[in-house]
């Protein structure tokens, strides 16, 4: 399965540089909306709507259906996986609260462009069409006219220049400018940023000085939402109300400054029921409520092959649970009828697969390992970023593990006991890497420990930094779930003399200290299809995953925080720097890998055990569900199934 999908994920560049072949005698290749986003003659009498928007148009509450949706060789043809579905019903998912905002905001998120099923590249979403020139500098995007934010507001091309203007560029809502927005001249390695400018009402370009040829697919990762409802933040942006203003409304939402205010509604908007957004399903009530609602959206501006407006299904309800034991037995309950589990919990779903009336689909996953932990490279403790930095630190935590104890107790035998390493079947696969640091030798452990100078000994025998300080190796988790892997963990650690202290948090409070800097290790997982589309995991650009730590934060300043990358995490900036700049899928396919060879290296995120399939477990009165995809953060994860055409038998 892995081999079949990602043999071709990285045509994306050969497919951009093969369109642009054809059109040699041509300043720009035009690229439509896919079959799948096309108008059908089916739809020719009309469009259909859920009853209980029927009921509102009836009232006089709501306008029609066909006064609600772009034009009609403008709205996007769904295809649905199975047949057409039936409207009403409610998706009912299990939830941590307004700080697991991540679990609604997948599914429902409504790319500018999102990645085909395969992986291989991107298809216009929200866009409809775009064209490109020669070499990969301007890109020409269409938008869908007559489309509507969910309040009913025309959503245009002003919507994505006042995005760009007033909020990514000037970073309202705490995120650097996104790398995929820079290009690279490939003599210099300077960057410039992109120009963005308004064609028409539903058309926009974006200029770039110097090739980039993966920006398409880069956005589609980077920034998949390039827009935002320009009406709605005029009136909360200090730039148009005033920071005066601006706080006093943060305060009446129950944030205490702006800066947190703008982030959640800016970034995390998709759970604030005052904001327009294009999903198919928008908030409808309090996120910090027990249950979370979210409601169709009357102007969504999708229908399947006969014309009924998308989607399905009424709402999505999200209840509160505390942590991942309550997940499992509201599955087993029928309390859910669709959400997502990790492979350790294979046995007792399984088993109470035909008694709960659901079906456990295996979803593939790009993960470089099942279970694995990451070692901070800038944490601020001194002694213990210098111990994490010297590789001879990182083989022996490596081979101090039986890795195939690791395998049977934790996944169940299923994930084999090995390095982290890229899949086979994906772009930067090494042969042998899977090998590295895992036979267990825990006497190999004690030596180079000890030749790192950890010889002397507390009082429980526990080693002891070299100057006499105490060495504890603290990982923090945001929830209990890798609890059987970690107790595994401490025993083999505590064997050759490493303190371990297990802590765990909420996610809120694990995302705060790994932005601060302060996750020494934690098991947080790498999984990317293609380092050429998304980078970040792998190459310090901003903080976003703990082994990295502050490189990160140095590059998206400019230099002016965070810890300066050098020696061959310097060398990975260069490499990556080198794939931007590329004019061809050879440069990319060829710098792409030195920056994966690096990681084998240098061996920067240890793992244990390779990795398993992501399980969704779904209830059989649900349809439209497929039975095998790619769960890929990239991609959405459930969203990679498009949900608003899943239904309820």
């Amino acid at each position: 399965m892995m081999i079949m999908i990602f043999a071709v994920i990285f045509a994306a560049c050969e497919n951009e540089s093969d369109s642009k072949a054809k059109t040699a005698n041509s300043n720009t290749t035009t690229t439509p909306a896919p079959a799948s986003s096309s108008s059908s003659p089916l739809i020719a009498d009309g469009f259909k709507e859920a009853p209980m928007l029927t009921k509102l148009v009836s009232a006089g509450t709501l306008k029609p259906v066909t006064e609600r949706m772009p034009v009609k060789e403008d709205i996007m043809v769904e295809k649905v996986a199975n047949e057409i579905g039936k409207y009403g019903g409610d998706w009912k998912l299990p939830w941590g609260g307004p700080n697991d905002r991540w679990t609604v905001g997948q599914p429902t998120e409504e790319a500018l462009f999102r990645f085909i099923k395969e992986g291989s590249t991107v298809e216009p979403n929200v866009a409809k069409s775009y064209e490109v020139n020669k070499d990969s500098t301007e890109f020409t995007i269409h938008l869908r006219k007559g489309m509507r934010w969910s309040d009913g507001q025309p959503f245009t091309a002003d919507d994505v220049l006042f995005y760009w203007e007033h909020m990514l560029t000037k970073e309202t809502f705490g995120k650097k400018i996104y790398d995929a927005y820079y290009s690279v001249d490939p003599v210099t390695g300077d960057k410039a940023l992109a120009k963005v400018t308004k064609v028409d009402d539903y058309t926009f370009k974006v200029t770039h000085k110097y090739p980039s040829v993966q920006f398409l697919e880069r956005v589609a990762i980077d920034n998949k939402w390039f827009f935002a409802p320009a009406h709605f933040q005029k009136t909360i942006l200090p730039e148009f109300i005033g920071e005066a203003k601006a706080l006093e409304i943060a305060k009446q939402w129950g944030f205490a400054d702006v800066k947190s205010f703008l982030v959640a509604t800016g970034y995390y908007y998709w759970i604030n029921p005052q904001i327009p957004t294009l999903r198919a399903w928008v908030a409808k009530n309090d996120p910090n409520s027990n249950q979370y609602i979210m409601e169709r959206n009357p102007y969504y501006w999708k229908v399947d092959a006969q014309g009924n407006q998308l989607p399905y299904m009424d709402r999505i309800v999200a209840t509160k649970v505390q942590d991942s034991a309550q997940r499992v037995l509201g599955a087993l309950a029928g309390d859910y009828n669709l959400l997502d589990f990790d492979f350790k919990d294979f046995t007792v779903l399984k088993e109470n697969e035909k008694k709960a009336g659901y079906s456990v689909l295996p979803w593939t996953t790009p993960n470089w390992s099942s279970t694995g932990l990451q070692f901070n490279q800038t944490i601020g403790d001194p002694n213990l970023r210098k111990l994490f930095q010297d590789i001879r630190f990182r083989e022996a935590v490596s081979v101090a593990v039986d890795r195939k104890e690791i395998s049977e107790i934790v996944t169940n035998g299923l994930g084999v006991p090995q390095q982290a390493s890229v899949p086979e079947g994906l772009v930067g696969f090494q042969k042998g890497w899977a090998d590295q640091w895992s036979k267990f030798d825990q006497q190999r452990a004690n030596q180079l420990l000890d030749e790192i100078g950890l010889t002397k000994r507390d009082k429980n025998n526990f080693r002891l930094h070299a100057d006499g300080s105490d060495l504890t190796i603290t990982i923090i988790e945001a929830d209990t779930k890798t609890g059987t892997f970690l107790e595994l963990i401490k025993k083999y650690f505590e064997q050759i003399g490493l303190k371990v202290d297990l802590k765990v948090v909420d996610i809120g409070t694990h995302n705060d200290l790994k932005y601060a800097n302060k996750i020494p290790v934690t098991t947080e997982n790498i999984s990317l299809v293609n380092v050429a589309f998304r980078p970040d995991t792998l190459v310090p650009l901003r903080v976003l995953t703990p082994w990295l730590g502050s490189y990160g934060l140095h590059t998206s300043s400019n230099g002016k925080d965070g810890v300066k990358p050098e020696g061959d995490i310097a060398l990975i900036l260069d490499y990556w720097n080198k794939v931007k700049a590329s004019a061809t899928k050879e440069e990319i396919a060829k710098w792409s890998n030195e920056i994966i060879k690096l990681h084998q290296k240098n061996q920067w995120l240890i793992g244990y055990t390779g990795p398993t399939p992501k399980l969704i477990v779904v209830s059989n009165k649900m349809g439209n569900v497929p039975k095998e995809l790619v769960f890929a953060d990239e991609f959405r994860s459930i969203g990679h199934g498009h949900p608003a055409q899943f239904f309820i038998k």
